[in-house]
C-alpha cells in the first residue's frame, strides 16, 4: 500500500502559499498544538477559557491585530491573517472567535475609525495581548437588522450618555475597552468606552453548549458617561459597524475550513485503526466515499480562502465575495463535522474527540456575523441588482 496522501497534498495547497506565509502558518500551528489542542477539551465541558493568559501569549506570536499596520500591530497579510485563523479555529471556534472580535472588530474599528488619540491608547496595548476588547452592535432584538438598534447616546454639554443593552458580545465581561455603536442625533456612531466607566456593567452569559470555551456577555449601559473624544470620529451610519463585521467575516472564512479540517483528520486517522469485523474501517468503500467528498469540500473550502485572501491583499475584495465565502464555508464545515461524526460512532459524541465540539461551536458559526439567509440575500442581490432584505 502506498503512503496515505494529507488534504494539502491532494490539493497541493503549500503551492499557493509563499514561504513567509508558510511560516506564519506553521507558527500558529506549532502554538495552538503545543498550548491550545491538551486544554481545549476541558475548557469546554467546563465553560472556561484563561483568556488574559492566552491573549498575551497569542500577542507574544504577533496574532492579535495582525494585518492592521503602526501601532505596536504586525502589518502582516490578509491571506496571512486568513491562515492564522484557519489553524486556530482547527483546535476551538472559540479561541478563534477570542482573536476575530480582538484584531478585525475592536481593534479594527479603532485603528480604522478612530482618532490619534484613541489608537495610541489603545492599539499597542490590545496588539500585545495586554488590554481586551469587545465589539457591541448587535441587541437583543436586533441583530440581522442593526439599523433598528435602541442603544442611544445623547449629548451632555461637551459629553455623551449612553443608554441600552447589547447582547451576544464576545469577550464581553473581560473586556478593558469595549466600542459601542449606537443612535445619536446625528445617526449611528461609535464610541470607545472603557469597561471601568460607572454605569458599565457585563454580566455573563451561561448555559450555552456551543462556543463553550469562549466568554460571552451582555452589555449594558446606565447612564454611561463619555467624554466628547470618546467618539469615533471617522466613522458615522452604518458602514463603520459593517465595515469592520466584513473583516470578522474574512477570518470565519478562513476559521471554519480550519474545524472542518481537523473534524476530517480526525475520521481518517480514527477509520484507520478502529476496526470493524476484521478489517480497518477505513477499508470499507461506504468510508472512503465519505472521505473523499468531504476531502472535496475541505479542500474547495481552502482554495475558496485563499483566493479570497488574493483578492483582499490586493484591495478588490468586494461584500458579495465575503459573504459567498461565508456562506460556502460555514455550511460546508458543519455538514462534514456532523458526517465526521457518523464514522466514529458513539466516540463522536464525546470531548475525546473533537468532532462533537467542532460540530457545536459550528452551530454558533453558521448564524453569527450574518446568518446564511443575509449572506444569500447579499449574493442574490449581487446578481440580480434587486434589494430582497424586506
Amino acid at each position: 500500500m502506498s503512503r496515505p496522501s494529507t488534504l494539502a497534498q491532494l490539493f497541493a495547497l503549500d503551492s499557493l502559499l509563499d514561504a513567509d506565509e508558510i511560516a506564519i502558518r506553521d507558527t500558529v500551528r506549532d502554538f495552538a498544538n503545543a498550548r491550545l489542542r491538551p486544554h481545549i477539551g476541558d475548557w469546554f465541558e467546563n465553560a472556561e477559557l484563561p483568556a488574559r493568559e492566552i491573549a498575551r501569549e497569542l500577542g507574544q506570536i504577533g496574532a492579535l491585530g495582525m494585518h492592521l499596520e503602526g501601532y505596536g500591530c504586525p502589518g502582516m497579510s490578509a491571506t496571512a491573517y486568513g491562515l492564522a485563523c484557519l489553524e486556530l479555529e482547527a483546535v476551538d471556534s472559540g479561541i478563534r472567535s477570542l482573536v476575530s472580535v480582538q484584531g478585525s472588530l475592536a481593534m479594527f474599528s479603532i485603528h480604522h475609525w478612530g482618532s490619534e488619540e484613541q489608537k495610541n491608547e489603545w492599539l499597542p496595548r490590545m496588539a500585545a495581548g495586554e488590554a481586551i476588547g469587545c465589539f457591541g452592535l448587535t441587541e437583543p432584538d436586533f441583530g440581522s437588522n442593526p439599523s433598528g438598534m435602541r442603544t442611544n447616546a445623547k449629548r451632555d454639554g461637551d459629553d455623551w450618555l449612553l443608554n441600552g443593552t447589547k447582547m451576544w458580545i464576545t469577550n464581553g465581561s473581560i473586556a478593558d475597552v469595549a466600542v459601542v455603536w449606537a443612535q445619536t442625533d446625528e445617526g449611528i456612531r461609535g464610541f470607545v468606552v472603557p469597561t471601568d466607566t460607572p454605569g458599565f456593567s457585563a454580566p455573563e452569559i451561561h448555559k450555552k453548549m456551543s462556543l463553550r470555551a469562549s466568554v460571552t456577555s451582555e452589555l449594558v449601559f446606565d447612564n454611561v458617561r463619555l467624554p466628547g473624544s470618546a467618539m469615533l470620529p471617522k466613522a458615522q451610519g452604518l458602514s463603520g459597524p459593517l465595515t469592520s463585521l466584513g473583516e470578522a467575516r474574512f477570518g470565519i472564512i478562513f476559521g471554519a475550513i480550519g474545524a472542518a479540517r481537523d473534524c476530517l483528520e480526525t475520521a481518517i486517522d480514527y477509520s484507520q485503526s478502529r476496526e470493524v469485523f476484521d478489517k480497518p474501517l477505513a477499508g470499507y468503500q461506504i468510508t472512503q466515499t465519505k472521505i473523499a467528498d468531504m476531502a472535496l469540500e475541505v479542500g474547495k473550502g481552502h482554495l475558496l480562502a485563499y483566493h479570497l485572501g488574493r483578492l483582499k491583499d490586493r484591495g478588490e475584495i468586494r461584500p458579495e465575495h465575503i459573504s459567498t465565502g461565508k456562506l460556502n464555508n460555514t455550511r460546508e464545515a458543519i455538514k462534514i463535522a456532523r458526517e465526521c461524526r457518523t464514522i466514529l460512532g458513539a466516540n463522536g459524541i464525546t470531548l475525546e474527540y473533537p468532532v462533537i465540539r467542532h460540530a457545536n461551536n459550528l452551530e454558533s458559526v453558521l448564524t453569527y456575523e450574518g446568518t446564511s439567509e443575509v449572506h444569500q440575500l447579499t449574493i442574490g442581490r449581487a446578481l440580480t441588482g434587486e434589494a430582497a432584505f424586506r
